[in-house]
């Protein structure tokens, strides 16, 4: 009788232990917009939030931000636990709130990629010193490739893109390359995996695209945490073990992550130190 009223004791606790672990807030996933549109990017991300949730044990509600500032301010004031977000959205998150990565997504095995200026092959552009006087798109403030590393470039250059160019705009990396190879744009920025995966898909044509300028390498996307789950030391490693099991669970649930996209890998804030240099030499980012 006494072992029994132990089990049933132990069951409780089981029970009860469950019943806390069933009740936890769901962990706010945030994604920027990596697909042409929301609802695409919710069914591209979906498995990988559903994989984190049974990962992790635990709910996690999955939700696309469509613009890089407006993740890194979600994620900086509460309303996102985890994110995967564009580099300098990343920095601008542990600048100002400290949010922490805790792993690095890798394209084709890779954790870094390039940023990129393209024009029309017709345009009789070669290289960034032909782009006076011409009209040329900077993807929203909170991208890298598309803002902050082209930005820093030009400065190096002596370069005022509101003086230099006839006409700047800030608009989506999808809408600057298919205006710039519909001819309606002289140039803009990008990074070369959007440029890859929209000749791939057949959204733009390669002949129509040329690139003018390259970066040297930057850090891929980052997976974040929040401050607060940032102190939790192991949420952070069961979070790092879960990403770090992507790669292999790709082989049988290929759906986990977009095509090229090969697993994730852990990496620190060190990683993305370039990132955070252009910050701080244009004036984007304030020294502390």
């Amino acid at each position: 009788m006494k072992l029994h009223r132990r089990h049933l004791a132990l069951l409780a606790i089981l029970a009860l232990a469950g019943a806390a672990q069933a009740q936890q807030a769901p962990l706010q996933f945030g994604v920027g917009l990596f697909q042409p549109d929301k609802e695409k990017n919710d069914a591209t991300y979906k498995p990988l939030a559903e994989y984190l949730a049974n990962q992790l044990k635990r709910p996690v509600q999955l939700r696309t931000v469509d613009s890089w500032e407006g993740l890194a301010k979600s994620l900086a004031n509460g309303e996102t636990d985890l994110a995967l977000m564009g580099p300098w959205g990343y920095v601008l998150a542990n600048h100002e709130a400290g949010a922490e990565v805790v792993s690095t997504i890798l394209y084709d095995g890779k954790p870094e990629y390039f940023a990129i200026m393209v024009t029309h092959p017709k345009s009789g552009i070669n290289t960034p010193a032909d782009l006076k006087g011409k009209t040329f798109a900077f993807g929203d403030k909170g991208s890298t490739s598309g803002y902050l590393i082209p930005r820093h470039y030009f400065m190096t250059q002596g370069i005022d893109p509101e003086r230099y160019f006839s006409k700047v705009l800030y608009t989506k990396h999808q809408a600057i390359e298919t205006q710039v190879t519909q001819g309606v744009l002289d140039a803009g920025a990008d990074y070369n995996r959007n440029r890859d995966a929209m000749i791939e898909q057949g959204l733009i044509k390669a002949e129509q695209s040329k690139i003018i300028w390259q970066s040297a390498p930057l850090p891929n996307d980052a997976f974040a945490v929040s401050k607060a789950l940032a102190a939790d030391k192991a949420f952070v490693a069961s979070l790092q073990t879960a990403l770090a099991g992507v790669g292999a669970a790709l082989a049988s649930q290929p759906k986990l992550l977009p095509s090229h996209y090969t697993g994730f890998v852990t990496r620190d804030n060190t990683f993305y130190k370039p990132i955070r240099d252009a910050g701080l030499a244009t004036g984007n980012l304030r020294a502390k």
